[in-house]
């Protein structure tokens, strides 16, 4: 883990460790900006975290006992475990957060369980987690359904695991997506191997949210400070995707749909140079170790219109929701906050003051969350 000067960790959310108390001491938010509470559209924030004790302790123990592989993802929860005030935020699924949510004009939380999720705990573990934490999200959803949505987790090394809690969290549950906390011990989704995830994804109509971790086994990142959101956390969604797209997923499964924040992780930036560098890539022998070449049928932007959206989390920033909202679509882009780990009034007083179609603004802060997650009420 990163070490400032003085020996002490810092925290990969921005300065998270110096600052968070500071922040709920005060409220939520250094400065106060004007939220519109009779805007004319319901706020859904599509990103927004939480966990649970059984799982905290799992990471914890998993991590102290020195049978863990070099996880710098398990490292991070172990170090978020150690903050009393994120805990408190992240565990409650009730009083606290609702009223965090009633003062910054958040009418509806997506809940998703916080990286690195069950994917980091001890093999064999991390199914039985899973079911755990869809019960209580799902729970949460039945005692306050107009004010939370949720998706479901899985751990993915578990294959034929992951599809039975798929199927169980879409049928049974009533959850609205699946969420997956980025690699797992160096693995990716677009590996050949977890592909019947993506095909039960795809067949139970649940969108896949792929949520940032910490990078595996990147010391470079760490030793210049960029472990979390400056690039690691970035990064690692980055390769994912752009895995995703280059395994042929969404060719095979040409209904399966993709969520990520953080604007996109700055890929809609990139579409006209992936277009023109796909070569590098497309049609290529020996890649994936694969005998044969995967040849995309479509350019690489082509995913980027028909099967990938993205989320504003930590990007309250109007040239870029803008900027995004004309290269994809704003049928593509939804809104999100990123609680507890990013939370400003001033934050949510940008979207309110954005200027775009009211009838966009309606579809970025409401209506694609709807349609992309199957929200109702």
């Amino acid at each position: 883990m990163a070490k400032l000067p003085d020996g002490s960790e810092k925290g990969l959310k921005g300065h998270f460790m110096e600052d968070f108390s500071v922040r709920t001491r005060t409220g939520l938010a250094p400065r106060a900006g004007h939220i519109e509470r009779n805007a004319p559209y319901k706020r859904i924030a599509t990103e927004e975290a939480w966990t649970f004790p059984a799982l905290v302790k799992a990471q914890v123990e998993y991590l102290q006992s020195g049978d863990a592989p070099g996880d710098d993802s398990l490292r991070m929860a172990g170090m978020f475990s150690r903050m009393p005030s994120l805990q408190s935020m992240l565990q409650d699924l009730g009083a606290l957060r609702l009223a965090h949510m009633d003062e910054l004009g958040i009418a509806r939380q997506l809940l998703l369980l916080t990286a690195p999720g069950v994917q980091v705990v001890r093999p064999g573990e991390g199914t039985a987690l899973a079911r755990e934490a869809n019960d209580i999200a799902a729970e949460a959803c039945r005692n306050h359904p107009t004010r939370f949505s949720a998706l479901a987790a899985f751990d993915p090394r578990d294959v034929a695991g992951s599809v039975r809690e798929l199927e169980r969290a879409a049928t049974d549950l009533n959850l609205n997506g699946a969420v997956l906390n980025s690699h797992f011990q160096g693995h990716y989704i677009d590996e050949r191997e977890y592909f019947p995830i993506l095909e039960a994804l795809e067949a139970l109509d649940l969108a896949l949210y792929i949520h940032p971790t910490a990078p595996y086994n990147a010391p470079h990142y760490e030793t210049r400070g960029f472990f979390g959101a400056l690039a690691g956390f970035p990064h690692d969604v980055w390769l994912h995707t752009m895995g995703l797209i280059f395994s042929g997923a969404f060719d095979r499964f040409p209904k399966l749909r993709l969520v990520i924040g953080h604007m996109g992780e700055c890929l809609p930036m990139h579409l006209y140079r992936f277009d023109w560098m796909q070569g590098n890539a497309d049609g290529r022998p020996g890649m994936r170790g694969l005998a044969e070449p995967i040849k995309l049928q479509h350019p690489v932007s082509h995913y980027f219109h028909s099967n990938i959206w993205i989320t504003t989390s930590g990007v309250g920033w109007e040239p870029a929701i803008k900027f995004c909202m004309e290269v994809m679509g704003p049928d593509r882009v939804l809104y999100a906050m990123d609680y507890p780990y990013q939370q400003s009034s001033d934050e949510v007083a940008v979207y309110d003051r954005l200027r775009i179609p009211d009838a966009d603004k309606k579809l970025l802060m409401e209506d694609n969350a709807r349609e992309v997650f199957r929200i109702t009420g």
